[in-house]
């Protein structure tokens, strides 16, 4: 582990488990980033488990659940039966309940991580159901995706550009793209991934362990 990896040390006082939501659009990497970030989050010692959403499945959770990476029971899975963003801005009621009940299964939770399904770049989380939120697209969409502006590249804690090893391959100016992004987004934060390969994956779990879980 790289030295400027942090190791959180559970803290038995916290109350209840952080949350934190990903979203992005349809293929951007959003069970990827996951399923790379589970090993690293737990060898930090963080105990998490994980809400999934699809519109009319459980795909991702099943995926997530075969990968190995996780006890399945910490995987449950949402359908939201209408666009993605309803059960994750609109109405998360169904969201809050599988966070409930995977925190009821398992007391002493640290962090929750609630995957959206994969929607379009105006799709945003309640605050009423996560603390931080990670929105995530990929170089493969195209590098106009910054200067769309929308919601989801605009107000999340933190944007995540994936797929940086397709910027060749599809034409992409991946500097320029990134300094657009920045640009759009007034400095806040942002990391530019390969989830493929694990390039950035030890930079978003520190973010995620700064903001939500106050590691040192």
């Amino acid at each position: 582990m790289p030295d400027t990896a942090m190791i959180l040390t559970p803290s038995p006082s916290r109350a209840s488990a952080a949350r934190i939501g990903i979203g992005g659009p349809v293929g951007s990497g959003k069970t990827a980033l996951i399923e790379r970030l589970i090993p690293v989050l737990a060898g930090r010692g963080v105990d998490l488990a994980i809400v999934t959403n699809d519109l009319v499945t459980k795909e991702d959770a099943e995926r997530l659940r075969r990968s190995g990476l996780i006890d399945p029971a910490r995987v449950s899975a949402v359908e939201a039966g209408a666009c993605p963003h309803t059960v994750i801005r609109e109405d998360p009621t169904l969201n809050i309940a599988a966070g409930d009940a995977l925190e009821a299964a398992f007391p002493g939770l640290d962090l929750l991580i609630f995957e959206s399904g994969g929607d379009n770049l105006a799709s945003t989380f309640s605050l009423d159901l996560v603390d931080w939120w990670i929105f995530v697209i990929d170089v493969a969409g195209g590098d106009d995706i910054p200067r769309k502006r929308g919601p989801g590249v605009l107000r999340c804690d933190l944007l995540v550009v994936n797929k940086t090893d397709l910027a060749p391959h599809v034409g992409i100016d991946l500097p320029a793209m990134l300094a657009e992004a920045t640009a759009v987004r007034g400095g806040k934060a942002m990391i530019a991934t390969n989830a493929r390969s694990g390039d950035g994956i030890e930079a978003v779990a520190d973010a995620i362990c700064r903001a939500v879980l106050f590691a040192p």
